[in-house]
């Protein structure tokens, strides 16, 4: 055991060096206050981050940060629909999706969808978007052209982040049983159910371009699953805690960031080969979400300082820490 460790250490210590050694090399400041997902908007070259109150973008170009562009309550998902100026936003506080002039921040319409509202994305062959309710176990579908709520697909259980294969599914984590759910969206019905064997709360989920979907688990596991059978593929090593799989078209590699840990790991998608961990890159204990730049290849991800917790109670951020992470070689 203890020489497959070391081995394994060392083969990840020379991918570093093939990757050109990633690291920390921006730290943007932002204001106080929780965050969820990010993404980045390849329009505008900005980064859109969930946030407490509202959405928070960043210019990538100058590093100039909007603390809210839109004012809402505890967001989760805040992404532009590619090619538009139209924004999404989901809110627990509003109940539902916010559309919003990605421009100005001016919100043109509220969607109700499930209780929580949490994970999002938009299909560019539907043309709709879909939102995951963490509660109710339903996937809303938003016709955002229309400014309407077009249909309701029932899966169960807390949904979490779900990802499109090209072929008209979308895949949806379900966190509290542990499963892997496959939805048609011509038919608006679950057609397949695969049970993560090993994997506690999955949350993060993305598509290579191989049709392997990879789901990240809390407990340390990366899982990874052929999407047009559902068969279990491999497990990855990676950090506790993680919320988020990045995937990077371009360059054919994933990303899991670990709150739990403090960890980035980069995951090698190219080839015929199961996907597998390159490298892990030391971030900061927190950071579970992230988004990466189409453009250059950076990653991006949300996070804070955090205090030492006092008794049951959740560890605290640390006042003055919030900041985004630019990791890059």
């Amino acid at each position: 055991m203890m020489h497959k460790t070391v081995t394994t250490l060392a083969m990840l210590s020379l991918a570093s060096v093939a990757l050109g050694a990633m690291t920390v090399q921006k730290r943007i400041a932002g204001a106080d206050g929780g965050w969820d997902y990010a993404s980045v908007d390849a329009g505008s070259n900005r980064l859109f981050v969930a946030r407490t109150d509202g959405v928070m973008t960043v210019d990538l170009a100058t590093g100039a940060v909007t603390p809210q562009l839109v004012a809402t309550g505890r967001t989760h998902a805040a992404f532009v629909i590619p090619g538009t100026s139209t924004g999404v936003v989901t809110s627990t506080v509003a109940g539902g999706a916010l559309l919003f002039d990605a421009v100005t921040g001016a919100v043109a319409a509220t969607i109700k969808t499930g209780a929580k509202p949490d994970a999002a994305l938009y299909d560019p062959a539907t043309r709709m978007v879909y939102v995951m309710d963490n509660s109710g176990g339903t996937v809303s579908i938003i016709d955002p052209k229309a400014a309407a709520l077009v249909g309701t697909i029932m899966v169960g259980g807390a949904l979490e982040f779900a990802a499109l294969d090209g072929h008209g599914h979308l895949f949806v984590n379900v966190e509290d049983r542990n499963e892997l759910v496959m939805i048609d969206l011509a038919t608006r019905k679950v057609m397949r159910r695969t049970a993560l064997t090993g994997c506690d709360e999955p949350s993060g989920l993305a598509t290579t371009k191989g049709g392997v979907l990879i789901s990240a688990c809390a407990n340390g596991v990366a899982k990874t699953i052929d999407a047009r059978s559902g068969r279990l593929l491999a497990d990855i090593t990676i950090g506790l805690h993680p919320d988020a799989v990045m995937y990077d078209a371009a360059r054919d590699r994933a990303y899991i960031p670990s709150g739990g840990d403090g960890t980035l790991t980069v995951i090698d998608t190219t080839g015929k080969s199961t996907p597998r961990a390159v490298a892990v890159v030391a971030t900061q204990k927190g950071s579970r979400t992230g988004a990466v730049d189409p453009a250059t290849g950076t990653v991006y991800l949300p996070g804070a300082r955090f205090a030492a917790a006092v008794g049951s109670e959740r560890p605290k951020a640390v006042p003055g820490s919030f900041e985004v992470l630019a990791v890059r070689p």
